[in-house]
């Protein structure tokens, strides 16, 4: 094989895995409770990311609209995948996430911050507006609480 024909399969190699990382950057994921979805949102975050994230979130809103609410789920993101991001700006997409799933008419939970990340936050004096939950299960019993229903009656 020669070198041009190997660089030409590299590409489309590399493009395919970019594919994959893409698609499983955002996976959304049928709730327990009726009319709701959780996003779940692990590993490094970045700009385009979260662009990708409110794509995919308000392209399922648009096919199915029954969803009610949206449960980001960031227990699975590291101090260490937001180090070397701005909080600001963090701050920024976190609030344009909000107000895009806002305006579709569909509620946005938030849960799993982690502690230092929330710390920093506050210490850069940054206000966010969001509804925010410590666990999943504990966004889910509220949203149950809510709906007067209970997981032994769905």
């Amino acid at each position: 094989m020669d070198s041009s024909q190997e660089i030409k399969e590299l590409k489309e190699l590399v493009l395919h895995y970019e594919n994959v990382i893409h698609n499983m950057s955002a996976p959304i994921i049928p709730s327990i409770v009726p009319e709701t979805i959780l996003v779940p949102i692990a590993g490094f975050i970045f700009r385009d990311r979260f662009e990708t994230i409110r794509t995919k979130v308000l392209q399922y809103a648009a096919e199915h609209r029954d969803t009610q609410c949206v449960v980001f789920d960031f227990t699975g993101v590291r101090i260490e995948d937001v180090e070397k991001f701005d909080y600001n700006e963090l701050a920024s997409e976190l609030s344009q996430l909000n107000s895009a799933i806002k305006l579709m008419g569909i509620r946005p939970i938030y849960v799993g911050f982690n502690p230092r990340f929330v710390r920093e936050i506050v210490h850069a004096g940054i206000q966010v507006e969001l509804e925010v939950f410590n666990t999943f299960r504990a966004a889910l019993k509220k949203l149950l609480a809510e709906s007067e229903k209970s997981l032994y009656s769905i």
